[in-house]
């Protein structure tokens, strides 16, 4: 029989009430080890698995710790629809319970809670907190050669193609202000995967938000199968190029504009 967790405080200092969502699907090895490991991490944070109806019974291992902790919830969904859907329940969450802030966590042990306390830090002068894999003092543990040149060479791409001062746009060990998803139009967001964490840093560097990266620990997940598949690459890098020419378009109807304005008002 499990301990029951007594609450702590349940607020970040500088940033208010926090929710980790932390997305599944058959993730039974893993999920009690990553919530366990958050809360002791963190103890200030409340965690909601959102749980895409996995087969293996992950979400009943998350309704036994959520009656042993107080800080622990579940969202039960139902079927697999995608990391991207999956965090935007979770945003709908915690915004509808007045959480002030959202952290986005893999399940499988691949984004060390550890970590979290720094990028918490961060939020107090932050709309955006992104744990990248790709600044100084980052380690990433046990990525062959193939994922490590991929990683990088689409993370080159998204910042050159989209303009954005980010060196890990496609990271997914995040922290959100609620004020800043209050200002984005989520509803218009259907990516998922590295798409969908490009998408939301595009449409946040858009609405001049301040983001700021911490440099983490990032190994891959040691059991399990991962949910990375080609479709996933592909999907990105036609996402991004898409963006890059509508950005390009607009940037250019605005010009023109700016100029067809000028000469209206001359003499």
């Amino acid at each position: 029989m499990q301990e029951t967790i007594r609450p702590a405080m349940t607020e970040v200092p500088g940033v208010g009430r926090v929710l980790v969502v932390i997305p599944t699907f058959n993730e039974a090895d893993n999920v009690s080890a990553i919530v366990g490991r958050v809360r002791r991490a963190a103890p200030q944070v409340e965690v909601l698995v959102a749980d895409d109806n996995s087969p293996d019974g992950t979400g009943a291992i998350v309704e036994d710790l959520a009656r042993a902790d107080a800080q622990v919830h579940v969202l039960h969904r139902e079927g697999k629809q995608g990391l991207g859907a999956a965090y935007l329940a979770g945003f709908a969450w915690a915004r509808q319970r007045g959480f002030d802030a959202v952290v986005e966590m893999d399940a499988d042990g691949s984004h060390d809670p550890r970590d979290l306390p720094a990028l918490l830090a961060a939020a107090v002068d932050a709309d955006v907190v992104i744990g990248s894999r790709w600044t100084r003092g980052a380690r990433v543990v046990n990525w062959p050669l193939r994922r490590l040149l991929l990683s990088r060479g689409g993370n080159l791409y998204a910042r050159l193609a989209l303009g954005m001062p980010v060196a890990d746009a496609t990271g997914g060990y995040r922290v959100y202000r609620s004020s800043l998803l209050d200002l984005l139009d989520l509803e218009s967001v259907s990516s998922q995967g590295y798409s969908f964490q490009v998408e939301l840093c595009r449409l946040a560097h858009r609405a001049g938000a301040r983001i700021a990266e911490v440099p983490i620990t990032f190994a891959e997940r040691e059991r399990g199968a991962s949910k990375m598949s080609p479709l996933i690459v592909v999907e990105a890098l036609w996402r991004i190029t898409g963006w890059a020419v509508d950005d390009r378009r607009t940037a250019v109807r605005r010009g023109w504009r700016a100029a067809t304005a000028g000469q209206a008002r001359w003499p």
